[in-house]
């Protein structure tokens, strides 16, 4: 039976699989003997705990942190906000791991249609927040802040069926998927934050977005950033500020910036680029690598920590998985985790898609509001 039809009976049986974008295509996994439901009290013993490895290829546990819980991990503390009460963070063992190595072909039967999306902050409040977060980085408080939109609309979908047209229009590098009885998540996510093989280590932030044109191709995008005072600066900070973190569980002098600057195409826009790595200090577990470095900056701003409270503080809805961490890790170590954005998150039939974008001295109110469409649009497309 080819892939294809493998997934396709999958997706009919009811099973919980996840797929996630390889070099080759995507990695299929399914048949979970555990189920993981982390919150604050045991996500420190599910990542202490020590496994066994045998080599095979499902000794590993693959799934999502979110937002919440890494804040909670490194001690900032979130006030009480709107709450959907959807798990904080969710970890699955498969058992089986399927490759498939050519482009998904699912198109469902049913035809989703989703009411108009609601957002959560309209342009005027986007201005107040963004005109109070200005005078924070005049004042010194943080250098840089992403003001988080979100777009919510009442529907029920078929996420293999959104995934397969999502990853035709708009295939990402750390694309995923989620099918549980109870939710779904597909992302186009572009941004890796963790790749760990034994003691190398990377990230590779992303900062910097500009819209597609027909006139725009890669090379004049690389221009426009590298002219833009603002998209350095913002992607300056966000650099230094990675190259920090890994200098927390690096050692001294590894840490280097392997590419700088380039410019990544995706379906709607054109993003700004770099690579740093890094070699692991000795005795360095994993609990030391997601909280020197999540929540990821790119998408948070800096000073992290200070910034952290500043959003949480200002934000009245829960992120939920949004800006938190999907991947795996391996019994043997290895590791590989993205930053959740351009993300469709469903779960008691609503579908809620965030977004945000980064505000330094230099930001226009109106031009940072229309970025968060951008982002959001390829995702509004699909229920179209």
């Amino acid at each position: 039976m080819n892939t294809q039809k493998q997934l396709a009976e999958i997706h009919h049986s009811g099973k919980s699989y996840v797929i996630y974008k390889s070099k080759k295509g995507f990695d299929l996994y399914t048949n979970f003997s555990e189920k993981i439901i982390l919150n604050n009290k045991n996500v420190n013993s599910f990542l202490n705990k020590k496994y066994k490895n045998k080599q095979k290829n499902t000794d590993l546990f693959i799934g999502f942190f979110g937002y919440e819980l890494l804040n909670n991990l490194i001690n900032v503390k979130i006030p009480k906000q709107k709450n959907t009460n959807f798990p904080k963070g969710i970890f699955y063992k498969p058992e089986k791991k399927i490759k498939i190595t050519n482009k998904l072909k699912y198109k469902s039967e049913r035809n989703f249609k989703a009411n108009k999306f609601k957002i959560n902050i309209n342009k005027k409040s986007y201005v107040k927040i963004f005109d109070k977060f200005k005078k924070k980085i005049k004042s010194g408080e943080t250098y840089q802040i992403k003001i988080c939109t979100k777009y919510k609309t009442k529907s029920k979908i078929d996420p293999l069926d959104f995934f397969s047209r999502l990853s035709q229009t708009n295939l990402a590098p750390e694309a995923f998927m989620i099918r549980d009885k109870n939710y779904s998540i597909i992302s186009c996510s572009p941004e890796n934050l963790i790749t760990k093989k034994g003691s190398d280590i990377s990230t590779k932030p992303i900062a910097g977005t500009v819209k597609k044109t027909k006139t725009l191709n890669k090379f004049k995008a690389l221009n426009y950033f590298k002219k833009n005072l603002k998209e350095t600066k913002e992607h300056n900070m966000i650099v230094d500020m990675e190259r920090n973190d890994l200098s927390k569980i690096c050692k001294v002098g590894s840490v280097k910036l392997s590419k700088q600057k380039i410019v990544e195409e995706y379906k709607d826009l054109f993003h700004y680029v770099s690579l740093i790595k890094g070699k692991l200090k000795k005795n360095i577990n994993n609990i030391d690598i997601i909280k020197a470095m999540m929540p990821g900056g790119s998408v948070i701003g800096c000073p992290k920590i200070n910034t952290l409270n500043l959003l949480n503080n200002q934000e009245r809805e829960n992120r939920n998985i949004y800006t938190g961490s999907f991947g795996y890790i391996k019994f043997n170590g290895d590791m590989r985790f993205n930053i959740i954005i351009r993300s469709i998150l469903n779960f008691n039939n609503i579908s809620e898609i965030s977004v945000a974008s980064g505000v330094v001295v230099d930001s226009n109110a109106k031009h940072e509001f229309n970025e968060n469409y951008i982002k959001a649009k390829a995702l509004i497309d699909l229920f179209k």
